[in-house]
């Protein structure tokens, strides 16, 4: 009963289109839930936003080092044309808490109907410096680490990287500005319990994938056995 009272004062609105939202519907319009460019890369494991993520870390190896191939999987496909960049926008910049939860259950939905994630035992979220966390107020990946690793059942583990100095905003920058702005800006702050083998990395939009290899190699560094696999709201491209 407070829902339909609580729109007749304050109107919920879809993420996307702005539409107002009927009873049934939550944070986004059965219109635009409809048409929500889904990537159903979850159900693979090898697509190309897995393939530049490996190609990225092959780049930091040695020839002679052997590094198993990272799975890798995205909700759905960003473009700065398209109405559906509000969503990963409006949870980072507008505070919507609420949508990214709810994006970030899908997101987590779909990871475990793959084989291949379903033996996640960590849930990783790519940490804020503390400055931009204080001033924001949260970290948009841990809303949506915690959400995709209660519905895998796993434990979300908020205390394990951290970002040890603060970079300047990744936005428009090159490939090799982005990587050189993120390169050791992370370190392991608390060790992961000794049972855990299988660790996913959050993040709320992949572009170039600058930031994730970063906390993948601070991961690997002192993990050199553990499967690492990462996950985002969206992808570009």
């Amino acid at each position: 009963m407070k829902t339909p009272l609580l729109d007749l004062f304050l109107p919920r609105t879809c993420v996307v289109c702005g539409r107002p939202l009927l009873l049934q519907e939550r944070q986004i319009c059965i219109y635009c839930l409809s048409d929500l460019p889904l990537t159903y890369n979850w159900l693979r494991t090898r697509h190309p936003m897995a393939d530049r993520f490996n190609a990225m870390i092959s780049r930091d190896l040695p020839s002679d080092v052997f590094e198993p191939y990272a799975y890798a999987a995205a909700l759905f496909r960003f473009s700065s044309q398209a109405g559906y960049r509000r969503i990963p926008y409006a949870l980072k910049y507008g505070g919507d808490i609420p949508a990214g939860r709810y994006f970030a259950i899908i997101l987590g939905r779909m990871l475990s109907e793959a084989s291949h994630f379903r033996d996640v035992d960590a849930v990783i979220p790519v940490p804020l410096h503390w400055t931009r966390r204080w001033s924001r107020g949260y970290n948009q990946a841990e809303i949506l680490a915690r959400e995709v690793a209660s519905v895998l059942g796993v434990s979300c583990r908020t205390g394990v990287l951290v970002r040890s100095r603060r970079t300047r905003t990744q936005t428009r920058k090159a490939v090799a500005e982005k990587k050189k702005n993120v390169s050791g800006a992370f370190s392991l702050r608390r060790p992961l319990p000794e049972n855990v083998r299988h660790v996913l990395l959050i993040d709320d939009v992949f572009t170039t994938g600058a930031t994730l290899n970063a906390c993948y190699r601070t991961l690997r560094r002192s993990y050199p056995t553990i499967r690492i696999s990462i996950a985002t709201l969206a992808v570009v491209g």
